[in-house]
């Protein structure tokens, strides 16, 4: 199985080598604008809520530092993408041990559903403050954005990348205007930017910050959507590249800087300022805006959350197929990847309704954060590994102060987790001495905690061992060619007028020296449920066809023999194609796209996983 290339739908689908000037530029721009959306998503609200209502201006610096350290890490995960054309997911399997691998899938996909648990509850929240609809009804009606995606997809790259441009602009227009509604001090506000001690709940807040600020799933996603510009793999072409996608992240993330810091600001403004320090659920900060300011401010409010969360499920989809097709080099469909992964979602957020209610909603978004934090370690240090790797990475492997700066952010995000991690063992230990809690959650700690040391010591001490030099493994060589006489040779018809063009390709495969199965699969529900014993009108008639074709074959001078199955297509035909020895299949390709593949089904697709001959497919 051949390496697929990341985002293989969109690879290099948007060309910058013929454009000039601010053109040429603007070409690079905007896979950082959807990077940026999971920095400012309902996660990033909570956290910032809370803390500019317990603390007022007092955190502005951690969200400076944050992003600082967001900027850093988004544009080496832009480099790795330009400089070796593999994203994160892909060059960590080609470093890393086979085994390795697959819990690293398992920590990246489990983000990917904390992180989309936080959409679901933002965008039911935001329905809820906008229309009255019941939080309930607003977490089940979002497992229909999966068509949105999907819409999105068939577009084309610079029309998903508009959309989310077009939201991001959404929550960034709402905020400026309610700055100027809640009217915070500007003087209070530069002095946040000045660094303090913190302590308590004061650091419990900013360790929130950093987790909910920067995001492994982005990591992920910007090594990926860099390579959708095709630009010249010389050495300037990949200057100019890095260049203007450092631009690109730099705009971007200051741009998700902004909306994080009009969320606290707001809430510094209008709930510390009005002594309510402890509002830590968005209901409660959109009930309070209604109290203070009126109807303007709470309906901006819940229109920016709703943007927020659509443009957020959008990109951690796209993150979840790198994820996927990078780590276990599988593809399967994006609207099933889709359903899977927000079903996961929203099953415990259901559930939390169903059992603690709605206010339970506000905890349950809180430790989908902590979540999120946990799998930053396994994303931030392969990303340096291989940023710091001088025989993949050459000329472009980072300077050792960017190095320095990499590990002590990298330090600085693990080291917290790691306390936020124990905090949270030692509250749930506090409250209750559970046999899972010694039994289950403390080895699951410790066991994340040693493969991620394992994935930090493994490219220091196996400098010379390397995994991932050749992706695909090296050409063989080809040898003689000698003409593949086929005896036995499998045709599957459906009585349509493709079945003249599949027969005739396979009579050129074979001759006249081959005999050919002519299979056919009923499907009726007497079939399904009776098999061989069905003799209800659709199979007689079947059986009456397959004879025509294998008389009107016999008069050509070919030997065939008609074999009817029963039941589920693609499994019949392997039984038979099995059953018989056959050599060579030749199908059918029914050509349905779009909405008729879910409905008729992908016949064709099936089988060659299901049988190990040649398939020959015939449209």
């Amino acid at each position: 199985m051949t390496e697929k290339q990341s985002l293989s739908e969109v690879h290099q689908s948007i060309a910058t080598n013929k454009r000039k000037g601010w053109r040429r530029i603007l070409a690079f721009l905007g896979p950082a604008y959807l990077v940026s959306v999971g920095y400012m998503d309902p996660g990033n609200w909570a956290t910032d809520i809370a803390g500019g209502s317990k603390f007022g201006y007092q955190l502005i610096w951690v969200l400076l530092m944050s992003n600082l350290i967001a900027l850093l890490l988004q544009s080496l995960s832009a480099r790795l993408g330009i400089v070796r054309g593999l994203d994160l997911a892909q060059a960590s399997r080609n470093t890393y041990p086979k085994w390795v691998n697959f819990p690293l899938f398992i920590l990246a996909q489990t983000a990917i559903i904390a992180c989309d648990l936080a959409e679901i509850i933002g965008m039911a929240i935001g329905l809820n403050l906008l229309f009255g609809l019941p939080l309930i009804w607003g977490i089940s009606i979002t497992i229909f954005d999966t068509v949105l995606l999907l819409f999105l997809l068939n577009k084309g790259m610079r029309k998903m990348e508009a959309f989310i441009v077009s939201m991001v602009f959404i929550v960034g227009l709402s905020f400026l205007v309610e700055m100027f509604i809640v009217e915070p001090s500007l003087k209070e506000i530069v002095k946040g930017f000045e660094p303090s001690m913190l302590g308590g709940e004061a650091l419990y807040i900013a360790i929130g910050i950093i987790g909910a600020t920067v995001m492994p799933h982005n990591l992920y996603l910007h090594s990926s959507l860099v390579q959708t510009r095709k630009f010249e793999r010389d050495s300037p072409g990949i200057k100019e590249a890095i260049k203007f996608n450092f631009i690109d992240t730099a705009v971007a993330l200051n741009l998700a800087f902004f909306v994080n810091a009009a969320i606290l600001i707001l809430a510094a403004a209008a709930f510390y300022k009005n002594g309510f320090h402890e509002v830590a659920e968005i209901q409660d900060a959109h009930e309070l805006l209604s109290n203070i300011f009126g109807d303007v401010a709470p309906a901006l409010f819940a229109i920016a959350l709703i943007a927020a969360g659509q443009s957020s499920t959008v990109t951690g989809t796209l993150a979840g197929q790198i994820i996927m097709e990078g780590h276990l080099n599988l593809r399967i469909q994006p609207w099933l990847r889709r359903l899977i992964t927000r079903l996961l979602a929203i099953i415990p957020a259901f559930f939390t309704i169903l059992y603690f209610g709605d206010r339970a909603l506000g905890g349950l978004l809180i430790l989908s954060q902590v979540v999120l934090s946990l799998q930053l370690g396994f994303a931030i240090i392969p990303l340096i590994h291989l940023n710091s790797d001088k025989e993949e990475m050459k000329e472009f492997t980072i300077k050792t102060w960017v190095k320095i700066l990499a590990w002590l952010s990298a330090l600085v995000i693990v080291s917290l987790n790691i306390k936020l991690v124990i905090e949270e063992i030692n509250g749930w230990l506090s409250e209750s001495n559970a046999w899972y809690i010694y039994g289950l959650v403390v080895p699951m700690a410790i066991l994340i905690g040693l493969l991620l040391v394992y994935i930090f010591m493994y490219p220091l001490i196996n400098k010379k061992k390397r995994l991932g030099n050749v992706p695909h493994g090296n050409a063989l060589a080809i040898a003689n060619i000698e003409k593949i006489n086929y005896s036995k040779i499998g045709i599957t018809v459906d009585f349509s007028k493709n079945d003249r063009n599949t027969i005739r390709h396979a009579l050129i495969q074979g001759g006249k020296s081959a005999h050919y199965y002519l299979i056919h699969v009923v499907e009726t529900a007497a079939a399904r449920y009776h098999g061989e014993t069905a003799l209800d009108h659709e199979t007689q008639s079947d059986a009456d066809n397959l004879r025509k074709y294998q008389e009107n074959l016999k008069e050509l001078g070919y030997s065939a023999t008609p074999h009817i199955g029963f039941g589920s297509t693609s499994k019949a035909i392997a039984e038979i194609s099995r059953e018989n020895h056959i050599e060579l299949l030749v199908m059918g390709a029914h050509g349905h796209k779009g909405l008729k593949d879910l409905i008729f089904g992908t016949t064709v697709d099936s089988v060659r996983h299901k049988v190990d001959i040649p398939v020959l497919i015939v449209r």
